[in-house]
Parts: structure tokens; C-alpha cells; sequence
């Protein structure tokens, strides 16, 4: 037919030119994402090879990843579907597979079956939670306060704190994860029914922006936190965990308040 090949030529053309124009700014949080889930997976290879303390350290340098693709991508404007389906695939390897795997190992195999139960929990919790948490972004009678809580723990903490027993064995705390399986294994099932609860914590997504006057403060403490987690990793992550959990009751207050603040009064 007349015509026919130089239609084809024109439409090859076009499509390859639609992928030569996608903008870097939608590349950079993507390939972040991609690299926190080679970290996470790699977390399972040392895991298998009983480097624990390498299994661990993949897994928070995961947790530093995802927080970082989310800000760099809303800082170059670079949000995309996409990118959001890869972060959520990323985060269920990431926080939920990968801790389970590593406390199995470690530690909850010496339960038998129940331990594979246990593990199995934390990885269906995280996957419930992830997918809670991307149908929640579609509320459209959500209050602005709201976007300051998350319902339950977010993935990352959920695996930070779930990885909490391997950091007090890391401190000679818990000298064999094996003797530790009977207090580990309820431990590890109370954080996953807390990534699916409807408690609420802060999300730390109202920090984006800080005072002038408090700009050197934080970037003193950003510096003298990332210099702690190198030097004392176990004994920072630690406190980071324990003082999480302590400011459960203080988030739950202030959720409180502000629901009660925005409720319409009955009269009469």
C-alpha cells in the first residue's frame, strides 16, 4: 500500500523519540530505588552466609535509600506513577522480606514451623501495609493535619524495629538468637500487628521545611548523627528504636487532639 512504509518509519521514529525525552529528574529517584533493593537483597545473601552484621547494615542502608528517592523526587518534581509502583515493590523486599528472612535465620528457626509462621507475619504485614498506605493517598476527605500521622508503623521503621534484637546481639545483649527464638519470635509479631494497627505516628513529612534561624543546628545534628551511626551504629539504632516506641503514646495524644479540635461540636 502507498505510503505504508514511510508511515511505519514515521510512528518507529516517534516512539523512539518519546523514550530519548524522558527527563533525567524521573531517572535519578528511580535508580535510587533500584539500588535500596539490590541493598536489600544482597541484606538476604549475607544472611544466608551468616555475616549478620553486613545483612543488617544492607538493610538500614535500604531504609536510608527509600527516604532519600521520596525527597529527592518531590524536590525535582520528578513524582511519577510509576516510580511510586517501584518504590512500593522495592519496600515489600526491602522491609518486609528481607528482616523476615534475617530473623528466621538468625533466630526463629529454632521454632520450627511457628518460627516460619512468625516470619511470614512480618512479610504479610508489610505487604498489607504498603498497599493500606498507597490506597490511603487517594482520600480526598483526608484533613491537611492528617498528612502529619501515619496509620501504624511505616515500613522502614517497622523493619528497623523488628531488627532491633540484632542489634542488642551486635551489643553482647542477646548472646545467641537461637536461645532468644521464645522472646523474639512474640517481639517480631507485636511490630507486625503494628504496621497493620490503626495506631497513629508521626510522619515527619511536615519537617521538609525548616526556619532560617535553625538551619545550622540541624545540618550540626544531621552531620553528628550520620558520624554516631558510623562509629556506634548498634548503640544509635538502638535508642533510635526505643525512643520510637516511647513517642507512641505522646503521637497518639496529639492525633487525638487534633481529631477533637477538627470534630464539629453537637448543639443541644
Amino acid at each position: 500500500m502507498e505510503g505504508g512504509p514511510r508511515n511505519i518509519d514515521r510512528s518507529l521514529e516517534a516512539g523512539q523519540s518519546r523514550f530519548r525525552m524522558v527527563p533525567v529528574r524521573y531517572l535519578l529517584p528511580n535508580m535510587i530505588t533500584l539500588l535500596a533493593l539490590c541493598s536489600g537483597v544482597t541484606a538476604i545473601r549475607f544472611a544466608v552466609e551468616a555475616r549478620y552484621e553486613l545483612a543488617v547494615a544492607s538493610v538500614i542502608v535500604a531504609v536510608v535509600l527509600d527516604a532519600v528517592d521520596g525527597r529527592l523526587a518531590r524536590l525535582l518534581k520528578g513524582t511519577s506513577r510509576f516510580g511510586a509502583e517501584l518504590d512500593s515493590l522495592a519496600d515489600f523486599v526491602n522491609f518486609g522480606v528481607a528482616p523476615a528472612v534475617l530473623l528466621y535465620v538468625w533466630s526463629l528457626n529454632s521454632l520450627k514451623t511457628l518460627g516460619w509462621v512468625i516470619a511470614l507475619i512480618l512479610a504479610i504485614c508489610c505487604a498489607l501495609r504498603l498497599a493500606r498506605f498507597n490506597v490511603a493517598l487517594d482520600d480526598p476527605g483526608k484533613p491537611a493535619w492528617a498528612a502529619g500521622f501515619f496509620s501504624g508503623a511505616p515500613a522502614p521503621a517497622g523493619a528497623g524495629l523488628a531488627l532491633l534484637p540484632f542489634y542488642l546481639g551486635f551489643l553482647g545483649i542477646i548472646d545467641d538468637g537461637h536461645n532468644w527464638a521464645p522472646v523474639i519470635g512474640p517481639y517480631v509479631t507485636l511490630i507486625a500487628l503494628f504496621m497493620v494497627s490503626r495506631i497513629p505516628t508521626y510522619s515527619g513529612k511536615n519537617l521538609g521545611r525548616i526556619r532560617g534561624e535553625f538551619v545550622l543546628p540541624v545540618l550540626g545534628l544531621a552531620v553528628l548523627a550520620v558520624i554516631m551511626l558510623i562509629a556506634y551504629p548498634w548503640e544509635l539504632l538502638t535508642l533510635m528504636s526505643i525512643a520510637y516506641l516511647a513517642l507512641v503514646p505522646v503521637s497518639i495524644r496529639s492525633y487525638r487532639r487534633h481529631k477533637t479540635a477538627t470534630t464539629p461540636r453537637s448543639s443541644g
